[in-house]
């Protein structure tokens, strides 16, 4: 005999079928081939909705690639290596140039830092659980923390680095060939590994103790009225659960909001130059070239018209520290980004804006009981101070006789 499921039966196995995947958007299909395996079918009516949402979940632990385990080592010379800028260019351009600890492990301004005599073009993100996307940057154009920091450090409006060059200064750190070797066993140091270090350490910059996880997980705790009745509008009124769902609080999805363009580009003649760089450099059309004024998006990756404008879902943790917000910056504070959401989203400069946007009719109460919601995903600012970084010196030319002897031995 089959059984017809309501919905209340659907979204209690659905809870139950994301376990610690929450992070990842569950499709129907997988949900159908779950209920089948059980023995049960579902009713038509909900085989229409093909984009159930996982539900809001506390963080769980970091996932850590097999290829790239965490020791205490390699995390400390990670460490070293975030705020070293000889992994760059000129030596200005560190990671924490741009993601600094005291600015919410970001940048402040609506434009990232850029490399001396450039400009950025897009908001710095913030590090803090960067640990468990599996789309990095705002385009998705990396699948790990450790090519996030390769691109990051070689990109030209960035850390503008060469591999033989950034690997030469560090072959002059006496202290990072004796790190190199004990955690690599690679002799001189090579830029592979020093992009391993840093993922490493970057997985350690996590938060999971935010009210929202401790009422979640700790049976002691629970979120304020204020902040219940937000979750409410966000689950619900607000649709902000669309795409700010599961643990990770993103799909990692893309979508074209409607996002203002940053009149940066406007006024700004070095902007414009690299707007035209990076339109190049992605290898558009040359009538896109000539005629582009806005921030492409997903479409620089893919090519295909319906993708331009859509910018990956960022997650809302630890927002209370990383204003202003969008890919460009153009929102100061959250009260904006709510406001924009409640006006249904922006302008559709490319006829691909999201069908989901609608007005929302928020009050001026509710509008606040959600912001209150929505900073239940931050808890303390993570604060780190800058390490010592160790020195400089000329390699004479036994130690570098001796390396490549080291090296050979090693293959062998």
């Amino acid at each position: 005999m089959k059984t017809i499921l309501s919905m209340k039966t659907l979204l209690s196995m659905k809870k139950r079928l994301t376990m610690n995947c929450h992070y990842l958007k569950i499709n129907t299909a997988l949900k159908a081939v779950a209920i089948m395996v059980a023995g049960l079918s579902f009713s038509p009516s909900v085989m229409a909705d093909a984009d159930i949402d996982p539900p809001l979940a506390a963080l769980g632990p970091v996932p850590i690639p097999p290829d790239n385990e965490m020791t205490p080592e390699k995390i400390e010379l990670g460490k070293l290596l975030y705020w070293d800028g000889r992994l760059g260019g000129d030596g200005s351009m560190p990671c924490a140039a741009c993601h600094a600890p005291e600015l919410g492990w970001g940048y402040p301004s609506s434009i990232s830092r850029g490399y001396p005599g450039t400009v950025h073009w897009r908001n710095s993100q913030t590090l803090i659980n960067s640990a468990y996307y599996g789309k990095l940057f705002w385009a998705g154009g990396s699948n790990s923390l450790e090519h996030q920091a390769r691109g990051a450090a070689k990109g030209g409006v960035a850390g503008n680095g060469e591999s033989n060059v950034m690997e030469a200064q560090l072959g002059l750190v006496p202290e990072y060939r004796e790190r190199f070797e004990e955690v690599f066993g690679s002799g001189l140091p090579k830029v592979e590994n020093a992009w391993e270090a840093i993922a490493a350490f970057e997985r350690t910059l996590v938060q999971r103790d935010t009210p929202f996880d401790l009422a979640q997980t700790d049976a002691s705790k629970s979120l304020t009225a204020e902040q219940q009745r937000g979750q409410v509008l966000f689950e619900g009124k607000a649709n902000c659960l669309e795409c700010h769902n599961g643990a990770l609080v993103s799909d990692e999805q893309y979508y074209n909001l409607g996002v203002p363009s940053n009149k940066q580009w406007e006024t700004s003649g070095l902007a414009q130059i690299t707007f035209r760089f990076e339109l190049y450099a992605k290898g558009v059309t040359e009538a896109l070239y000539r005629e582009t004024k806005r921030d492409l998006g997903f479409y620089f990756r893919t090519k295909q018209k319906r993708d331009k404008g859509k910018f990956r879902t960022p997650s809302l943790r630890y927002v209370k520290y990383t204003a202003p917000y969008m890919h460009n910056g153009t929102l100061a504070t959250l009260d904006d980004v709510i406001e924009f959401y409640n006006q249904g989203g922006g302008e559709d400069a490319f006829d691909t804006k999201t069908s989901i946007l609608k007005p929302l009719n928020l009050t001026e109460s509710e509008k606040r009981d959600l912001k209150a919601f929505v900073l239940s995903f931050s808890g303390d600012e993570i604060l780190m101070q800058k390490p010592e970084l160790p020195p400089s010196r000329a390699l004479n030319y036994f130690e570098v006789a001796n390396s490549h002897i080291d090296k050979k031995s090693n293959k062998n």
